[in-house]
């Protein structure tokens, strides 16, 4: 199925789901275990019916579920919002709270002139097998470790002082970026560069090593 743009998604209007790095992610909160185990049997059995399969994570006090299409690459698909529409009426029917803001997505990203030198050694040290990577990234099928992606950059040679050449990115709900912003700065951190938001955000901590804090807004 063709890929559907960050617009099409907000115009879908999937008020429980929020579009991070490469999918679509909800968070429902659970009163305990025996309700989350019953939304489970149901969403697997719509999953199944639909031929179409999201990540499920339970974990104490909520349900994380995610949804994207695996074809030549990671991609949100209309497969994937008609699946998300689904999900959220069996949450509603099994009284469950939805907690689209509390959604978050790491990434680790490597600045590299050499990802062709590199991406298979970090493939398998990470995933057991050079098959993982999809296009400029490496991915764990199973969630186990972050996405790894690799960025593109000059290559060091004669740079006094080298670059920092990992960080993180973190994929946040847009509307709660600035207050996490202001926090960040408020416990010590600085601004680097405004310059790509709101997509994306560059922050420092004291000693400054830098992370970029990410969302869909302003992407295609």
């Amino acid at each position: 199925m063709e890929k559907v743009s960050n617009q099409q998604i907000v115009d879908a209007g999937l008020a429980d789901w929020r579009k991070l790095a490469q999918a679509l992610h909800a968070r429902f909160a659970i009163p305990d275990y025996v309700v989350a185990a019953k939304f489970l049997t149901a969403v697997a059995q719509a999953a199944e019916s639909a031929s179409h399969h999201p990540d499920l994570k339970l974990t104490y006090g909520v349900v994380d579920v995610s949804l994207c299409t695996h074809q030549n690459g990671l991609w949100v698909t209309q497969k994937d919002i008609e699946l998300a529409r689904t999900i959220s009426a069996i949450a509603r029917g099994h009284g469950l709270e939805p907690q689209p803001t509390a959604v978050t997505q790491l990434e680790l990203a490597l600045d590299t002139a050499n990802e062709d030198g590199i991406s298979a050694f970090w493939a398998v040290l990470l995933t057991g097998t050079a098959d993982s990577r999809i296009h400029d990234s490496v991915f764990d099928p199973t969630g186990r470790v972050p996405g790894l992606w690799f960025q593109g950059s000059p290559d060091d040679e004669g740079r006094e002082p080298p670059r920092q050449r990992w960080h993180f990115d973190l994929w946040l709900a847009p509307e709660v970026v600035d207050d996490r912003i202001a926090a960040a700065v408020a416990a010590g951190g600085t601004v680097v560069d405004e310059s790509g938001t709101p997509a994306f955000t560059v922050l420092a901590d004291p000693d400054g090593n830098r992370v970029c804090l990410c969302t869909s807004t302003g992407r295609d």
